[in-house]
């Protein structure tokens, strides 16, 4: 339902991420949170709010330690946050640690007296680039399975998130899918077909993927989160008509990502 059309300045935060960068690109106007400078989520002072009128929050850290305060410093100056969230909170926060993150930040915004917009979105597309090494070295893929769900364009969150921040919707949560439910071996059929190879699919055991990850330098509670969502996050066949809805025009397919991306894996 269109609101009030922003004024003021919107301020990104994850501005370099997979959704962040795309945001970026479809508002030009905005301003980006700016870590060169010193402005860091980990210490709210540095935050400059002047002139900010919302704020596009992604929470970049694995507790939501910190998070009233950050937000307490938006609302001195904000009107309204929109939070990038996931999908996976429908299921309950104590699903696994990223989850019980997400689920922490929404309280935290919805008690921040600022207006509040929440996007859940499910699995990201991009989340396929962590296999881009082993296929530049050859075609199987090894990791960790998790349950199948309705993988999302990045570019797909960002268009909505931009559509939200122009006309506000306070206090909504929408959740944004892809248009198809896939499983990881089904991303990787789907990736092959992109690039001509026929690639596989191979399930690692949790605990040869956790030692993996923990011999590669992951700091221990990422690995924990990783191997808690693949191992514990129940599957999903909720396919949603948000983004249409929203932008007005369909949600992409995995295999349109995968195109778009083929430089990444060559």
């Amino acid at each position: 339902m269109p609101g009030q059309v922003a004024e003021g300045v919107i301020l990104l935060t994850g501005a370099t991420g997979n959704v962040g960068r795309e945001l970026a690109a479809l508002l030009p106007e905005a301003r980006s949170l700016d870590r060169s400078s010193g402005a860091d989520l980990a210490r709210p002072e540095t935050l400059d709010m002047e002139g900010v009128d919302s704020v596009f929050l992604v929470w970049p850290f694995l507790t939501s330690d910190g998070a009233s305060a950050v937000l307490a410093k938006i609302a001195k100056s904000a009107r309204r946050v929109v939070y990038l969230s996931s999908s996976a909170v429908r299921f309950g926060a104590d699903t696994d640690p990223i989850t019980r993150l997400h689920a922490d930040l929404e309280t935290a915004v919805r008690a921040s007296g600022l207006e509040w917009t929440i996007l859940r979105a499910d699995t990201f597309a991009s989340n396929a680039l962590g296999w881009a090494g082993q296929l530049k070295a050859g075609d199987v893929v090894r990791g960790p399975d998790n349950a199948a769900t309705a993988v999302i364009d990045p570019a797909d969150i960002a268009a909505v998130a931009a559509a939200v921040l122009r006309d506000s919707q306070p206090g909504t949560t929408h959740t944004l899918t892809g248009p198809d439910v896939l499983s990881r071996a089904d991303q990787v059929r789907i990736l092959g077909d992109a690039l001509g190879r026929e690639l596989t699919f191979e399930a690692t055991p949790f605990d040869d993927a956790r030692a993996q990850l923990l011999a590669d330098g992951r700091p221990p509670a990422l690995v924990e989160a990783l191997i808690g969502s693949a191992q514990n996050r129940p599957a999903s066949d909720l396919v949603t008509t948000t983004v249409q809805d929203l932008t007005g025009r369909p949600a992409r397919t995995f295999r349109v990502w995968a195109d778009r991306n083929l430089a990444a894996f060559g």
